[in-house]
């Protein structure tokens, strides 16, 4: 006879109470089970002391006769420093599936094509800017050009004035 230590699920709908047991593994998760070593209300806060109570005497004897604990009874009995729990890993998991990473590839193109457009924008206007740059500055100087020649009109002008007097 293979022995479990699991939850038993007991309370009204919406209000789990679970007991911890030990049971044999082919008798039904709700139905008959051996004897009943702590309860655990999952309603309580995480800190509360009546969360999860045990019976680690009871505990341990029943993991000395053979008895194996679920997943989430190991859990409660790695806190209780009774059985050492191992964290799982399974990276593949974790993995993000083909939809998903099409949005993502999607997403990042159209990023990287804004991000290129920006790019191309800022150097026509920077572009822009320095052609009005340039012909402002040829503008200046082609005033100052005529200026000069004006001046130079005007002095030479006035000097054939002086010279006809």
């Amino acid at each position: 006879m293979s022995l479990k230590i699991r939850l038993s699920r007991g309370g009204a709908k919406k209000r789990p109470f679970y007991r911890i047991v030990v049971a044999d593994s082919r008798s039904p998760r709700d139905g008959r089970y051996i004897e009943k070593i702590g309860t655990f209300n999952p309603l309580l806060p995480r800190d509360s002391e009546d969360r999860i109570q045990l019976d680690t005497d009871r505990v341990k004897h029943w993991l000395s006769n053979g008895a194996l604990p679920t997943d989430r009874v190991l859990r409660f009995l790695d806190a209780e420093g009774i059985m050492k729990r191992e964290p799982r890993n399974n990276p593949e998991k974790a993995k993000p599936g083909k939809k998903r990473l099409e949005r993502e590839e999607t997403k990042r193109a159209a990023e990287e094509e804004k991000a290129a457009a920006a790019k191309e924008a800022a150097e026509q206007e920077a572009a822009d800017k320095e052609s009005a740059e340039q012909e402002a500055a040829d503008t200046a100087a082609a005033a100052e050009e005529e200026a000069e020649e004006k001046a130079t009109d005007e002095a030479a002008a006035e000097e054939a004035k002086e010279a006809s007097e």
